[in-house]
């Protein structure tokens, strides 16, 4: 991996910016003290079989610890980048809106990285009304492979439902090869495609079978502890790097939706689960009262690849409180026939919870949308190399100098996003490769999934920074709007606000640029920022599949927060970093919010 890698225009994730005068910039020194230290370091590591190689580790684990926040509060987190020869940042991942200017640990968007051997400081006030599951990961190069571990967002008051517990089922993909051999292979020409995952681990455990390359692991498995006749919140991360994944339990074939992505759902019903990257589910888990024996199969399967690869984790029922932790290996068979997987599963079947905190049916109506954006996405296998395209163009993380939100602060090289230009290029700007959009906008966003240049198609989790948007559900062929409302009016479900959903194949062959399905969004334009919109498969994101909308003109992006108090942001290795000798001088901005005062 490059020290000082060049990014993209805008790169590869979003950039939020704050409503807010009067910041004001303050030492970190010696007595200050963050609420939560996350230290980076590089180790070798074996995973599910694999053979020993170096991977990246937070406070020495992979996945790092959880974070647990408040809504209400506001918090700095400290990331050590220990490694001394990478460059790092951490991304908050569906909590974009929560974050200062200079925090959202996108580079190339929103920071410059973290050189070797120095801190950040990161901060972020979370609102009421975010309660839910999240998670933060690196987003330089593939890092996020295994830099990555659970964030929690708790109820300032109380939740809306009742349960006992709650347990986290975070999933990761392991590859035979290191993130930085993979991303060397995936920018080379010809390509170099060192497979799929070997195995997908739950908390950090897994084992099973994968068709790719007939890998077999009978490696100890995750296990997860509960109590008879209670009632469990499982809370799943779909901290993959590329696999999409169907889970069900053993013997377990209610479980209750009550979470998607951050916003509270009214209960759903359903026997599995389907987890794309990015993605985030909540659950209640019913334990049986009376079992029938003490330890259940949790089987996880993987979708829209070449191979299946399988893995497990343990149910185990009441176990003593002062015995050793018991080891479990996979089964000789599966216990469970896996669903194939449904283009339909919980599209136009979850509502929002109505309350008077989490959640409000303040949804943009169809009369209300100004204007809609198409997305078309296409990937070209010409010149030996994958790309892939959006309206033409892709995103790389070698193309401008220094981060975007930096060179607007600087002016000195980057043009803001002209309307003009987008509007007679159905909605990009060809120049800056950005989606500008107008404060007060009301938009319908639509990915149109297409054939590849061999006719291939793959299936896509796509992923949006910023506000999150109501989704609109999806289809086969061109999106039709009218038939669309008509579907939703006679469907039991209402759009649930979202940050990843996923853009289906469909079908697994189409012609060349044919438009074979479609993911929908609805969005008002409210705060103005820079936000990034990308398929959340990491290797893709390699290939190009990202790009970016402005929101509001560069008065109102860049207007409220000064430019002398935010300086040391502005270089690479400024003065906001801290290391061995040196204090980071940082903009506490919500502290000095004129609401705050």
């Amino acid at each position: 991996m490059r020290l000082l890698q060049t990014f993209p225009l805008l790169s590869a994730l979003a950039v939020g910016l704050i409503k807010a005068a009067y910041a004001k910039t303050v030492v970190h020194d010696g007595n200050f003290i963050p609420d939560a230290i996350l230290r980076v370091t590089s180790g070798n590591r074996n995973q599910s079989c694999v053979p020993e190689k170096e991977i990246l580790l937070v406070n020495g684990t992979s996945p790092g610890p959880e974070l647990r926040l408040t809504e209400g509060k506001t918090y700095w987190i400290r990331v050590y980048n220990d490694m001394v020869d990478q460059n790092f940042t951490m991304h908050w991942h569906g909590l974009t809106m929560a974050v200062a200017p200079f925090s959202d640990g996108t580079p190339g968007a929103s920071q410059w990285p973290i050189p070797p051997l120095h801190y950040f400081d990161y901060q972020l006030s979370i609102p009421v009304g975010v309660a839910g599951t999240y998670f933060y990961h690196s987003h330089v190069g593939l890092q996020a492979i295994s830099a990555t571990g659970p964030m929690i967002v708790v109820e300032a008051d109380h939740p809306p439902y009742h349960y006992d517990g709650e347990r986290i089922i975070f999933l990761q993909d392991v590859f035979m090869e290191n993130d930085t051999y993979l991303a060397e292979g995936l920018e080379a020409t010809p390509i170099r495609y060192s497979g799929d995952q070997t195995m997908v681990l739950v908390n950090g455990k897994g084992a099973g079978t994968s068709d790719d390359g007939n890998f077999t692991c009978n490696d100890t498995l995750s296990v997860i502890n509960v109590e008879c006749g209670k009632t469990y919140r499982l809370r799943f991360v779909g901290g993959t790097a590329i696999s999409f994944n169907s889970f069900a339990i053993e013997g377990h074939d209610s479980l209750e939706v009550i979470e998607a992505d951050g916003s509270y759902t009214d209960k759903h019903n359903t026997s599995f689960l389907q987890i794309g990257t990015g993605q985030r589910f909540s659950v209640l888990l019913h334990t049986l009262a009376e079992p029938e024996k003490r330890q259940y199969w949790i089987q996880l399967e993987t979708r829209e690849r070449p191979g299946v690869t399988r893995s497990y984790a343990v149910l185990n029922y009441d176990a003593p409180s002062d015995s050793p932790a018991p080891q479990f290996y996979p089964p000789t068979t599966p216990p469970l026939t896996l669903p194939p997987t449904d283009d339909n599963f919980l599209e136009y079947q979850l509502r929002p919870h109505v309350s008077a905190t989490y959640s409000s049916r303040d949804m943009p109506t169809a009369a209300e949308v100004t204007r809609r954006v198409n997305i078309t996405v296409h990937l070209s296998e010409a010149k030996l190399h994958f790309v892939y395209l959006e309206d033409g163009l892709p995103w790389y993380e070698d193309v401008p100098e220094e981060p975007y939100l930096v060179s607007l602060y600087k002016d000195d090289g980057i043009e803001f996003p002209s309307m003009a230009r987008a509007i007679k290029n159905q909605g990009l700007d060809p120049v800056s490769r950005a989606f500008p959009a107008e404060i007060g906008e009301v938009l319908e966003i639509v990915l149109q999934n297409t054939g590849s240049d061999g006719g291939e198609m793959e299936t896509h989790p796509w992923h949006a920074h910023g506000a999150h948007y109501w989704d609109l559900g999806s289809g086969l062929g061109v999106y039709d709007a009218a038939a669309n409302e008509a579907k939703w009016a006679s469907s039991p479900g209402m759009p649930v606000k979202r940050d990843t959903t996923m853009l289906y194949r469909n079908v697994i062959y189409a012609s060349n640029n044919t438009l074979a399905g479609w993911r929908a969004w609805r969005l008002r334009i409210t705060e103005p920022g820079v936000w990034m919109v990308h398929c959340h498969i990491l290797l893709h994101m390699v290939f190009g599949m990202q790009t970016v909308f402005v929101m509001g003109n560069s008065t109102e992006v860049l207007g409220q927060v000064p430019r002398p108090e935010v300086e040391g942001y502005l270089t690479y290795g400024g003065s906001v970093n801290g290391n061995a000798s040196h204090y980071p001088e940082v903009v506490d901005f919500f502290d000095y919010w004129p609401e705050n005062q």
